[in-house]
Parts: structure tokens; C-alpha cells; sequence
């Protein structure tokens, strides 16, 4: 016996392997010259604004230090600099917002 072929699943395409999500993001960094952390896949930190990028790696402005070129594949994480203290997200800006209320709804 034959299943129908209305009831036969259909097999999905695999995501693309290349949205352009990427290069349209590190190219606002780069004409905004956005402050931004850049966590290496060791663990090590470094700070500075992208100037350039391409499919491989990207280039690492820093003030008073050497500007570095980073493998794209040495990279675990770009965060855009919020302050001097570090990035922090819209969440946990909202979070620590939300405890500086004092108890009885009077705020500080």
C-alpha cells in the first residue's frame, strides 16, 4: 500500500549559511565607530572600535594601544560598549532599575 502523496511530509530546505545579518551589523559599528568588547575565544578582552572588516576577520581600533587584526574564528563575542564600566544590556539596566525601589512604593 502507498501513502497519498498529500499526506507525505515535505522535507525542508536547511537554513541559509549566510544571512548578511553579520556584515550589515559590523558595518554599523564600523561608520558609527560604536565602542565595542571583544571576548577571544581564550577568554581574554580587548576594547576598541571596528574600523574594518571583511569575511575572515576585522580590525580592532584601540586608543593609545596597538590596533589589532582578530580571526573572525578567534572571536566568541562583540558587545557594544554602553559605558566605561563595561556593557550591559537593556535587561539588566531595567533589573538594577528595579531595585532601587524602596519597599511601601516610595522610591529613593
Amino acid at each position: 500500500m502507498t501513502i497519498p502523496t498529500s499526506s507525505r511530509r515535505r522535507q525542508k530546505a536547511p537554513p541559509p549559511g549566510d544571512t548578511g545579518q553579520e556584515a550589515l551589523y559590523l558595518k554599523f559599528l564600523s561608520e558609527k565607530q560604536v565602542p565595542v568588547v571583544v571576548k577571544l575565544r581564550d577568554g581574554e578582552t580587548l576594547t576598541g572600535w571596528i574600523e574594518y572588516f571583511d569575511d575572515r576577520m576585522i580590525r580592532l581600533t584601540r586608543e593609545g594601544k596597538p590596533n589589532l587584526f582578530i580571526y573572525k574564528h578567534q572571536i566568541r563575542t562583540i558587545t557594544e560598549q554602553t559605558s566605561r564600566h563595561g556593557s550591559r544590556s537593556r535587561h539588566a539596566r531595567k533589573a538594577a532599575d528595579d531595585t532601587d525601589a524602596v519597599p511601601d512604593g516610595e522610591l529613593k
